[in-house]
């Protein structure tokens, strides 16, 4: 015998009733939810389109998988919250991982183990890793319908690296080397736009223009008739992509740092501030003001808009309540855009918070940050895959009924609650029998995403 079955064992009893393992519940796995993604996939083909630009140099008479299969392998490993290519070395017999790929899933053959997914991951070029991001692009321009005005939200956030990277850099903030990625989701539905893997190091204002310009034009294909709004931290508050977006009929909204010059234009704003607030009860006060500037860089004004706030804080070495003292904090935001001072800064600009949500999403459960690889081009590659497992995800959260407390859950959550679910595979001649366990309290929930993500028979 080769497949040796281990023997059954007793555990103490339960009410005087015997307890006894076996090992013959069949075949099994512990992510039923692949049942979901595969939909998803079906339904958005995220992998397809990833899988189409991906360079294929292999013999074709050799071939035992295809690329689809495995860059859906992979991705779906991902979403199930297998961070490594090696965990597939497991996997590759997973029965219902196999269903998710296109294969049957007793008689069909095992599928590709970590060496086969190492090398596809160092197979592109550096323009065919780029291709990946434009296909990812596409994916978004394709699948979200705009409306008459969109916001794209940008920045970035530090993972660290462990070991001998490219593109690796020192942060003196973070105190390790790493890199900074660039993120850019799209504000409306909270899908990924694009990720791209950079130096940890503020960008240069000719990186800004750069991704601003290659993804509008992108987008353009996509989204002939839409005014695009870029909204970003004072990192991307550059100058030459103001002048790109002013020149080419685009809106923003950036954060802006302060300076002498800025603050003296608020400084009677400020002063009547510190009056009020000092009449007022209340422990903080604030108010807004609008205005034009033009720093020494830039060829024309631009309209700023200011938040101040006024408070009590401690002097520095009190520890009593009456040490204190009172003090303005000025926020600026320079802006494109037409409305009030409040409406862009509290409504607009602010809204960006929820941009943190996203990456974390992306980077904390999806794991992007594992880019553990030496070659900064299969890092790159990788970050494209994680971000193909973000669109699976987001496509199965998109499928719960919105009163459905999961309608709004992470995707962590969602993993825990609809993925990690374990599920007995029977194979037969003409049909293949999934079963979920009796007691799985999501059952209605998960045969509810399920239909909704298959195409309709009618």
């Amino acid at each position: 015998m080769t497949d040796d079955t281990p023997l059954p064992f007793d555990l103490p009893a339960v009410h005087r009733k015997k307890l006894t393992v076996d090992f013959d519940g069949g075949t099994q796995s512990s992510d039923a939810g692949l049942l979901l993604l595969r939909e998803a996939e079906r339904k958005l083909g995220v992998c397809r389109r990833l899988a189409a630009a991906m360079p294929d140099r292999r013999d074709p008479d050799r071939i035992l998988h295809a690329m689809f299969e495995m860059v859906m392998e992979r991705v779906s490993a991902i979403a199930c919250g297998y961070k490594d290519a090696i965990d597939l070395d497991r996997l590759r017999h997973d029965p219902l991982m196999k269903v998710t790929v296109g294969r049957c899933p007793e008689t069909g053959a095992p599928l590709a183990s970590q060496s086969t997914i190492s090398r596809l991951e160092n197979a592109p070029s550096k323009t065919e890793a780029a291709r990946l991001s434009v296909a990812l692009l596409d994916q978004f321009g394709v699948t979200v319908k705009p409306g008459r005005m969109e916001i794209l939200d940008i920045d970035d956030t530090f993972c660290a690296a462990h070991g001998g990277q490219q593109l690796a850099f020192w942060n003196a903030h973070e105190d390790e080397r790493g890199f900074a990625s660039m993120h850019i989701y799209h504000v409306a539905t909270g899908t990924p736009v694009a990720a791209i893997l950079r130096p940890a190091r503020t960008p240069k204002g000719t990186e800004v223009r750069t991704v601003v310009k290659h993804v509008t034009k992108r987008l353009r294909k996509h989204w002939p008739h839409t005014r695009i709004v870029w909204r970003g931290d004072g990192h991307y508050g550059r100058v030459e992509a103001m002048e790109w977006a002013e020149d080419n009929g685009e809106d923003y909204i950036f954060g802006l740092a302060g300076n002498t010059v800025l603050d003296a234009m608020v400084a009677k704003t400020a002063d009547n501030l510190r009056f009020h607030h000092a009449k007022s009860s209340q422990p903080k006060l604030r108010t807004y003001a609008s205005f034009t500037y033009q720093a020494g860089s830039w060829k024309q004004p631009r309209k700023v808009v200011a938040r101040l706030e006024c408070s009590l804080q401690p002097d520095a070495g009190e520890t009593t309540s009456t040490g204190m003292r009172q003090e303005v904090d000025i926020r600026y935001v320079v802006t494109s855009l037409k409305g009030s001072a409040q409406h862009l800064y509290e409504n607009v600009y602010c809204q960006r918070g929820q941009m943190e949500n996203l990456i974390k999403l992306h980077k904390a459960q999806l794991a992007s940050d594992r880019m553990s690889c030496h070659s900064a081009t299969a890092n790159q590659v990788r970050l494209a895959l994680h971000t193909a497992a973000f669109w699976l995800m987001h496509g199965v959260r998109a499928a719960i009924p919105q009163t459905d407390p999961l309608a709004k859950a992470e995707f962590a959550t969602i993993r825990e609650r609809l993925i990690k679910i374990g599920a007995r595979v029977i194979e037969h001649l003409a049909r293949i029998r999934i079963q979920l366990p009796t007691s799985y309290p999501e059952g209605a929930l998960f045969r509810a995403v399920a239909l909704r993500l298959a195409p309709s028979s009618g």
